[in-house]
């Protein structure tokens, strides 16, 4: 005869068929299955309440614990959820603490993770490769108003099918967002009205940072663009990223794919809808949303305006009295031993100065900025990178190096 292994279940089983057949006590019984009385009567309830599933272990899980969750508790954390669908613990535990300040018992972050995960409304995260870094001399970021960076969010077609192109602007320290606009094109005729109304508002920057391409800057001497320009005559530093380093920028763009998720996917109907939406989220982003790496506190409360005001005019361009100084004409020329020389387009209408060196080789400045070296016997300039790997205008190389070439 083969061996037979009896489960539990089936011996629980043989149990109750043979006290239902009544020719055995209960004593008897549990005498010869080696069990309690008590444990004998519990398989007979378990089996008339549920059949045989009764039968079967079932969880000593306490039904109620001390420590658990209040589900109210829950509730309230799941309703900003639901509104803010992109929000993770941290920031759900911020906002309702702010919002029910009698709530005293609030769960971890890690509780509410699992909550998050239980109720299966978050997804898992794609890691990617770090970037490889370059080498850069970006200026520190240690109070508001020390740098402000700025970008053009990828453009994109609104309901009407008229592309959008979004300006944002904001402050690095503080990460306060100073203005978002719907622009029709990233030019400098739209684009400068834009950091005016920011300059009146908030004040001057000490730096604004940006990439390398328009209305930032150009392919000209020293990459310098009108707008760029127009920042230095307000004594405003021009500060760019390493070309093909956007993770320089990479506050801001972080800011964008946030951004883009929560305004732009769909987009609006017509632009000026898409403006509604930029409003309420740069409301929301400054006064309501908590960030990371302001240990979950708002921009708002970091944020204060500039000290420096926007002048009304343009102040004059001083350079020390050894210098040759030069007009640059609306097409971008000077007149140099009544011959003209190119410079930039970006730089028409305003004074630039030629500071002599060694064996005919002068030092072309603007502002604070050196643009490059003019070789006087061969009439050629050579350009300074002055942005090159992040370095401001201010930090450019002072000494003549005719071999320093850019771009």
């Amino acid at each position: 005869m083969p061996w037979q292994e009896l489960s539990p279940v089936n011996l629980r089983m043989y149990f109750v068929n043979d006290w239902q057949s009544g020719c055995w006590t209960m004593t008897e019984l549990c005498a010869d299955y080696q069990i309690s009385r008590k444990t004998g009567y519990k398989w007979i309830d378990r089996f008339e309440a549920n059949g045989p599933r009764g039968l079967h272990d079932q969880s000593r899980r306490p039904h109620t614990h001390p420590q658990t969750t209040d589900p109210a508790v829950l509730a309230l954390l799941m309703a900003v959820r639901r509104r803010h669908p992109r929000w993770g613990a941290p920031k759900l535990l911020k906002v309702a603490r702010r919002r029910h300040p009698h709530i005293v018992d609030w769960p971890s972050r890690s509780t509410v993770c699992d909550h998050l995960q239980a109720q299966h409304v978050t997804a898992p995260r794609q890691r990617r490769p770090p970037p490889a870094h370059a080498p850069h001399g970006l200026a520190p970021i240690t109070a508001a108003n020390d740098t402000w960076t700025t970008d053009f969010k990828g453009h994109f077609r609104t309901g009407d099918g008229v592309y959008c192109y979004p300006l944002t602007l904001r402050d690095g320290w503080s990460r306060f967002v100073l203005r978002c606009d719907a622009l029709v094109h990233p030019s400098y005729e739209a684009t400068r009205p834009c950091f005016e109304r920011a300059f009146a508002a908030y004040g001057l920057p000490a730096r604004i940072r940006s990439d390398n391409g328009g209305p930032f800057a150009s392919t000209g001497l020293a990459r310098l663009s009108r707008l760029s320009v127009w920042w230095m005559r307000l004594g405003i530093v021009p500060e760019r990223i390493a070309l093909g380093h956007p993770e320089q920028n990479g506050s801001h763009e972080q800011f964008h794919s946030v951004l883009k998720a929560e305004t732009a996917r769909p987009p609006a109907a017509h632009a000026a809808a898409q403006q509604r939406r930029f409003t309420r989220f740069c409301r929301e982003y400054n006064q309501e949303r908590p960030h990371a790496a302001l240990g979950e506190e708002v921009p708002a409360t970091r944020y204060q305006p500039s000290l420096r005001p926007l002048p009304a005019a343009l102040p004059p361009l001083e350079y020390p009295g050894h210098l040759e100084v030069r007009r640059v004409s609306t097409i971008g020329c000077i007149s140099w031993q009544n011959r003209s020389l190119f410079l930039s387009e970006a730089l028409a209408g305003t004074d630039v100065a030629f500071e002599e060196g060694d064996e005919g080789v002068w030092t072309i400045r603007f502002a604070s900025m050196i643009l490059g070296r003019f070789d006087e016997r061969h009439r050629t300039i050579h350009p300074i990178a002055a942005f090159t790997e992040g370095r401001s205008a201010s930090t450019a190389g002072s000494a003549p190096d005719k071999k320093k070439n850019a771009d």
